[in-house]
């Protein structure tokens, strides 16, 4: 179950950028997971996205209206998939974690700057090369417009290959 992505800002980090960098390939402009702020191993992984003005995808998506692409987001959520897989395999080194698909994804309402991602992936199946994986997003949306905060929730069920 999500928590309110506010409880989020407080909690500690498990893994920060530098350890993740550790486990996973991406770098800049494309590491798109800040923390990791719960982890079960072989089990379940929370991560944490700060949304900044400052993404280089926020030029031309879209100028004067910016809206994280969804394609993105997903990729988020395999990201922090992938550090679950990823943190289990010994020779992690030698191997190459890709993302084979996708079965249903709904996004509701846009990502935009000053947005906190809360990404929560649920293993479903572990195995040695082919990962299955379920992914919520939770966004709080902060609007000094109206002064509130919004919750939604994306989701995702894919899957990742681990190979040579």
């Amino acid at each position: 179950m999500l928590r309110p992505a506010s409880l989020y800002s407080t909690m500690e980090t498990i893994l920060d950028s530098q350890a993740i960098q550790e486990l996973l390939p991406h770098r800049f402009p494309f590491l798109l997971v800040d923390r990791i702020i719960e982890l079960v191993p072989r089990e379940r992984i929370v991560g944490i996205k700060q949304v900044s003005i400052n993404e280089p995808f926020f030029q031309g998506h879209f100028p004067g209206a910016p809206v994280m692409p969804g394609v993105l987001v997903v990729e988020a959520l395999a990201q922090v998939g992938a550090v679950l897989a990823l943190r289990e395999i010994e020779d992690r080194d030698s191997k190459l974690v890709l993302f084979t698909g996708i079965r249903e994804a709904r996004f509701r309402k846009p990502v935009v700057p000053g947005d906190t991602l809360t990404l929560e992936v649920t293993a479903l199946r572990i195995g040695s090369r082919v990962q299955r994986m379920r992914g919520e997003l939770k966004s709080r949306v902060s609007s000094l417009r109206c002064r509130h905060h919004e919750h939604h929730r994306r989701s995702w069920i894919g899957g990742l290959r681990i190979g040579k």
